[in-house]
């Protein structure tokens, strides 16, 4: 079975959702309702800035996820929903850092899609069973200056549940404006599992994939424990500007 990866499959599809966009009674009650509270707390896009919109129709048509598949080395396989760039990185960016949370829903909506794409892969493979999601981790510091962690809040959004075995024990730079090489050292040892997980089967969820390096070493440290990593499922993926560095981890299966 694939258990924690596919629980909430009822309520998203599995594969690509289409880009075209539909009005149905629920979304036409969704927009009179938001209408009526930009009347009373006035707030703008969080993709684009518009006004009197949380997130406008556009960057709602931006946000359907269409799942692809990108290899990290030889051994890790990521599944994403979103190109990182334009009103999914605006969105991203607000959620993360300008605390706007009222874009959360949003985001899980193509996240929970994307993982049920990749619980669908899964169950193609030899050896499906239960999964669990693995979200990294947030330092301590991002979490008291946000008050949430961005990826979790998102897994729960999308129904999913994360057990906390994985933490990060060392403190890191902050990654923007780092290359592929710097990214690399930065993050290099710098989680670490909770527990024992030998004989777990665990996917890494995380909000976007740029190098590949804070993947590979979530699955380094959860290897290291003894899980066995499935894969990775990102919100949005950066486009590829360099080859993937091979590296093989003791413990990742295809």
């Amino acid at each position: 079975m694939i258990g924690v990866l596919g629980s909430a499959a009822a309520r998203h599809p599995v594969g690509v959702q289409t880009t075209r966009v539909t009005t149905s009674p629920l979304a036409a009650l969704r927009a009179a309702v938001s209408d009526a509270l930009a009347l009373v707390s006035p707030v703008d896009c969080a993709g684009c800035g518009v006004a009197d919109r949380s997130m406008c129709g556009a960057c709602r048509a931006a946000l359907l996820a269409q799942p692809f598949e990108q290899r990290w080395g030889d051994e890790l396989v990521v599944w994403s929903g979103l190109r990182y760039g334009g009103a999914v990185q605006a969105a991203l960016n607000a959620f993360k850092d300008e605390g706007r949370t009222d874009a959360a829903a949003a985001l899980a909506r193509p996240l929970g899609v994307v993982l049920d794409h990749a619980a669908a892969r899964l169950r193609g493979r030899p050896g499906a069973m239960r999964i669990d999601l693995v979200a990294v981790p947030s330092s301590r510091a991002a979490t008291a200056r946000r008050g949430y962690e961005p990826v979790r809040s998102l897994l729960a959004g999308a129904g999913r549940r994360s057990p906390r075995w994985l933490v990060q024990r060392l403190r890191t730079r902050d990654q923007a404006g780092l290359g592929r090489q710097e990214r690399a050292l930065n993050v290099a040892g710098s989680m670490v599992a909770t527990r024992p997980l030998l004989g777990r089967h665990v996917v890494i969820v995380d909000d976007v994939v740029t190098t590949g390096s804070t993947l590979l070493e979530a699955a380094r440290a959860l290897a290291a424990a003894g899980a066995v990593v499935r894969g990775a499922v990102t919100l949005a993926a950066t486009p590829r500007l360099h080859p993937a560095k091979t590296v093989h981890i003791r413990g990742i299966v295809e």
